[in-house]
């Protein structure tokens, strides 16, 4: 069964959405998680991506799935990916969005599995896809955003890391490291995802950059991310020390290309 969009426009990109959501030891999120997404957009199609989940995250997705199929084992709105081992937010994401575009989905959404990611307001960024742009990311850090329950010292570096993020590359995007977004398939389809090897923090940096670098429209609609009440945080010192190396080399690179591109302009006159 196709997506149908929050304005019932089957014609519409969003009308073939998938949300993908990674999964390590979240058993007791991913139901509540899946339950408020259907109850937003009860036609939307997801892909839970586990990765081989210790408390049986798996299992219990297999679960979900199974309940959402009709009595010949069809229609479901739910499907599992297994995969052998903890591998990264990245490389689970890029693994989602291979499997998606493989089955004609035309919009990809990446969404935490926690429930910091509001479900109810998928359809801002589903509206700004129809729209016409190519990259819609959910922005804590635009007006109308908010953070909420979050530790002092977590959104201080959130958002430095937002505005480091932006100087370094000189980009006009406040939420360049969220988590939550929807891929036009075009824009998956053009990238280069095999030379994407960074993680977690960084990946969402990465992608976005290289959406940015491409000529793709990205937008930014205005969320409430909530901190999680139950598990615990993936992110850590390493990832966040990944993402400065590489946004910095990044930034030094495109400035370094430019700087050799206008050299060659001038030389040339």
């Amino acid at each position: 069964m196709a997506a149908a969009t929050p304005a019932g426009d089957t014609s519409a990109p969003s009308a073939r959405t998938l949300v993908i959501i990674p999964t390590y030891n979240e058993r007791e999120n991913i139901g509540r998680i899946v339950e408020r997404l259907h109850a937003a957009l009860p036609h939307t199609h997801v892909l839970i991506v586990d990765d081989g989940s210790p408390d049986g995250t798996g299992a219990f997705a297999d679960e979900l799935a199974a309940a959402d199929r009709g009595p010949d084992g069809s229609g479901g709105r739910i499907e599992v990916m297994h995969r052998t081992e903890k591998n990264g937010l990245g490389a689970a994401y890029i693994a989602g969005f291979r499997w998606g575009l493989d089955r004609g989905y035309t919009v990809l959404v990446e969404m935490d599995a926690d429930g910091s990611h509001a479900p109810e307001q998928l359809h801002l960024l589903l509206e700004q896809v129809d729209a016409g742009a190519d990259l819609v990311l959910g922005s804590r850090y635009v007006p109308g955003g908010t953070v909420v329950n979050w530790p002092w010292h977590r959104e201080v570096l959130s958002r430095g890391g937002n505005i480091y993020s932006r100087l370094a590359l000189g980009v006009n995007v406040q939420d360049i490291t969220g988590g939550y977004r929807a891929y036009r398939r075009h824009v998956l389809e053009t990238l280069d995802l095999d030379a994407i090897a960074s993680h977690g923090y960084c990946f969402q940096v990465d992608l976005a950059w290289r959406t940015l670098q491409a000529g793709f429209t990205v937008g930014e609609v205005p969320i409430t991310f909530t901190e999680r009440e139950i598990g615990e945080s993936k992110m850590s010192g390493n990832i966040v020390q990944e993402a400065l190396l590489k946004v910095t080399l990044w930034g030094v690179e495109s400035r370094l290309s430019k700087g050799r591109a206008l050299l060659a302009r001038s030389l040339g006159r």
